[in-house]
């Protein structure tokens, strides 16, 4: 399965293929958010494809958070790591939640209303460390799971005025963000995963046939992706507006930089 490698230390390229083609319906997403949102072409992103393009691609993305502790749990037990791991666990918490701290900050300052406050970083730094404990319940998870993702249907449809519970899915009627991904529902994808990382995988070995085609330039330029996805998240959307900055004239561009859509 592993080309040789430790179990211990390889990676799975399934899952980093799946990670890898999530990054790109982010991408192709986020490019058709801002050709809209700059007005250079009005895209309907609230109804039909680029709706359900993006809870997709925010629903594997999270998936894969959930298959990706159950793995790297594993790792840490066949190394003999387990007390090391609620550590390592918060610790890469911390860093996911700075760098979202980071995004609330520079949208604030660069946008004002529509800031993102909860987006889908603030809510994978949370996810980690609260999914953790729930690792045991094994495939109990997905009834959990189901039953997160119901109640967060249930609450969005409920009025509030306090801005406090923004981060739960209580929000009120007027709030907008560019990026709003509450715990409920969302976390209910998270624990989902958990349990299909345990049903798929075992001590980092697959209960499942899969045929190699890890060397296939596409599945390898896919995986690359994967790899390295909190990276080209954080610095994909400027890489966006630099090519629209581009693409279009600089002063047509630039007019638009000065409105406040939305």
């Amino acid at each position: 399965m592993n080309n040789g490698q430790n179990s211990q230390t390889a990676r799975l390229w399934e899952v980093d293929l799946l990670r890898g083609m999530a990054i790109v319906l982010m991408i192709f997403f986020h490019l058709a958010f801002d050709l809209d949102y700059f007005r250079i072409y009005e895209i309907d992103l609230s109804h039909g494809f680029w709706f359900y393009l993006a809870r997709l691609t925010a629903s594997l993305f999270l998936l894969l958070v959930g298959i990706s502790l159950t793995l790297s749990h594993s790792r840490a037990r066949l190394a003999g790591e387990l007390s090391q791991y609620p550590f390592r666990l918060l610790k890469r918490s911390l860093w996911i939640m700075s760098l979202a701290l980071a995004i609330t900050l520079v949208t604030y300052i660069l946008i004002g209303r529509g800031f993102i406050v909860f987006g889908i970083l603030h809510l994978i730094s949370i996810s980690i460390l609260l999914a953790y404990p729930l690792l045991p319940l094994g495939r109990m998870n997905i009834v959990l799971g189901l039953a997160v993702i119901l109640l967060g249907l249930y609450i969005q449809q409920l009025d509030v005025d306090s801005l406090w519970l923004i981060w739960v899915g209580l929000a009120p009627r007027d709030f907008v963000s560019l990026d709003y991904t509450p715990l409920f529902p969302w976390f209910g994808m998270v624990l989902i995963g958990v349990a299909v990382g345990g049903l798929l995988y075992q001590d980092l070995e697959r209960r499942f046939p899969l045929p190699d085609i890890s060397a296939r330039p596409l599945v390898r330029g896919l995986t690359f992706l994967g790899r390295n996805s909190l990276a080209i998240y954080i610095i994909h959307q400027p890489l966006l507006l630099g090519l629209i900055y581009l693409a279009y004239s600089q002063s047509k561009f630039s007019f638009l930089l000065t409105m406040n859509p939305g």
